[in-house]
């Protein structure tokens, strides 16, 4: 594949974490009882217990304790529901994705184990959606035992399916999880497995496409959380060339994948190897309108306000954060990153020189 370097859209003045799952699962609490019973068109089950912890009946589901009542459902209807659920989690909408995903889980095992053999591989395809989802969702709890049991669950469903670009994504879920959990060795070599499996030729499909991508772009991060500088610029110019081959921005199979993800994944490389002022360029060719998803654009100005304060410059990284909350609320509550920034700007800002600061920092649980 021919490299392309990818060229700025608008410019912009942009005015491996650990934390504690339980203190995300709290900051749900309030939300999460406002979720409306059945939003996924599924039959509810388990909704009163999440009302005191919006995680407990994804726990109890992933840890053997199937909800009552699960019962199996038309595949065009699980396909809606699972559908539903990653637009949820890429609105960054979790309060109402902790309340619906063990329904959706439980509703998908039941449609899977009563499919007919001609529907079972799409019936596995669609567990494993789920499981993907809610694997995604248990990294930004920080509850990396959960992620894991998800992952793990989300590639054996997925392998069952057939679907290679199912299995490419279920793998690159688990890649995520081996990275958080310190086998960042093991996580590379995965991706870059699943990604040569569906590298994309002549006839490639758009979907391919940006599975190929997303899978070369994880993979580059993970390279640079291992400090590996060279294998993570070599891997993140193959994520350009794809983008360039997919020649815009899109959602293709929920990847938000194109050259402006890519981008966001330039920045985050940046800041991870220590270079703010080459994260804070990158951003700057960043227009965060073209940004596809809430999810992406809360994490990319978490990652800009990453940068500032990694360089010092304080107001700048304030008014990241506060962009970061105007445009995914809930990413601000979840990352522990903020809550430590938010900490340090209260020291800094012994003049007040930051308005609100005391406010945002009590909206993401830091006490002053």
């Amino acid at each position: 594949m021919t490299h392309h370097a990818r060229a700025p859209t608008v410019v912009i003045e942009p005015p491996r974490e650990d934390g504690d799952p339980v203190r995300r699962r709290d900051l749900l609490t309030g939300a999460a009882g406002l979720a409306a019973a059945g939003a996924l068109g599924l039959p509810g089950t388990a909704r009163a217990a999440q009302a005191a912890d919006p995680a407990s009946g994804l726990a109890d589901l992933l840890h053997g304790h199937t909800p009552t009542g699960a019962r199996p459902v038309p595949l065009a209807a699980l396909r809606t529901a699972t559908g539903r659920a990653r637009a949820l989690f890429q609105a960054a909408r979790y309060e109402q994705l902790a309340a619906d995903l063990p329904d959706l889980i439980a509703t998908a095992t039941a449609t899977r184990d009563d499919a007919e053999a001609r529907e079972r591989p799409g019936a596995d395809a669609l567990l494993a959606d789920a499981y993907i989802v809610a694997s995604a969702f248990t990294v930004k709890l920080h509850d990396d035992q959960l992620a894991w049991t998800a992952a793990d669950r989300a590639a054996q469903a997925a392998a069952s399916s057939g679907d290679t670009l199912t299995v490419a994504d279920a793998q690159r879920g688990l890649a995520i999880v081996m990275r958080r959990t310190g086998h960042p060795d093991r996580a590379h070599a995965l991706l870059i497995d699943a990604a040569d499996a569906i590298a994309p030729g002549r006839a490639a499909t758009p979907e391919q496409v940006s599975m190929y991508g997303t899978l070369l772009q994880t993979a580059a991060y993970t390279a640079a959380v291992d400090g590996n500088r060279q294998e993570a610029s070599e891997l993140i110019a193959a994520a350009q060339a794809a983008a360039a081959m997919l020649g815009r921005d899109a959602n293709h199979r929920h990847t938000a994948f194109g050259p402006t993800n890519v981008a966001l994944f330039q920045v985050s490389i940046a800041q991870v190897l220590g270079d703010s002022g080459i994260a804070i360029e990158h951003a700057k060719t960043v227009n965060p309108a073209a940004i596809p998803t809430a999810e992406r654009r809360g994490r990319f100005w978490i990652d800009v306000a990453r940068a500032w304060h990694q360089w010092g410059k304080p107001d700048a990284c304030y008014r990241a954060l506060l962009a970061a909350e105007r445009a995914a609320p809930a990413e601000v509550r979840f990352r522990p990153p903020v809550g430590s920034m938010a900490r340090d700007l209260l020291r800094a800002d012994r003049r007040g020189a930051m308005p609100g600061l005391r406010a945002f920092a009590e909206r993401v649980g830091v006490a002053t």
